[in-house]
């Protein structure tokens, strides 16, 4: 197809801690998810796959989880049963799209999201979400160790330190061989 996305069917949106809890810090988030929506419905119409991770713990998980882990303590504000770690409703997943709960930072390693990709056939990454400095670098990468080919876009993450953010899409992430791009520019190239 292109550089950005040369296989549509190997390649995977992966959205990533939009939760209520986490989305209600963007200080517009109508604006951000919006543009994510965008993109969503684009990479769907290309017939790219869609997945959803989003961090919350079980009480029995948050127990477990050692007082040295920045985790620790986390279980009320991450509990899987709260509105907070709940997907925003606004960017809700359909039917059959990928869904993940994780209990740490990235979204590979305390889920099966490697095992679903595989079985899709994907090879391809592109990600999205909240924050910069978080999800979105754990991901990256976890996901060069394992060997995606990845795209990040730049204005579907975000982080609340803007420098955090600039350098990462900047100068971190292209020299480990991600690809960083637009969302304007990751639907064009799936046009």
């Amino acid at each position: 197809m292109n550089d950005l996305v040369p296989n549509p069917a190997g390649t995977a949106l992966l959205l990533m801690d939009l939760q209520e809890g986490i989305v209600g810090r963007h200080p517009d988030a109508d604006s951000f998810l919006a543009g994510l929506l965008r993109a969503r419905e684009a990479a769907r119409a290309a017939g790219l796959t869609v997945g959803y991770v989003r961090v919350a713990l079980t009480a029995e998980e948050a127990e477990r989880i050692p007082a040295t882990s920045r985790f620790a303590g986390a279980g009320a504000r991450l509990d899987a049963d709260s509105p907070a770690t709940q997907i925003d409703a606004r960017i809700a997943p359909a039917e059959g799209e990928i869904v993940v709960r994780k209990k740490r930072v990235g979204a590979f390693s305390t889920t099966d999201l490697g095992e679903q990709l595989d079985a899709r056939g994907v090879d391809t990454l592109v990600l999205a979400g909240l924050v910069t400095s978080g999800v979105v670098l754990s991901t990256v990468r976890d996901a060069a160790d394992r060997d995606y080919r990845l795209v990040v876009l730049e204005d579907g993450c975000w982080d609340s330190d803007p420098e955090v953010h600039r350098v990462l899409t900047e100068k971190v992430f292209a020299r480990g061989g991600v690809t960083v791009t637009s969302i304007d520019d990751f639907i064009a190239s799936l046009a």
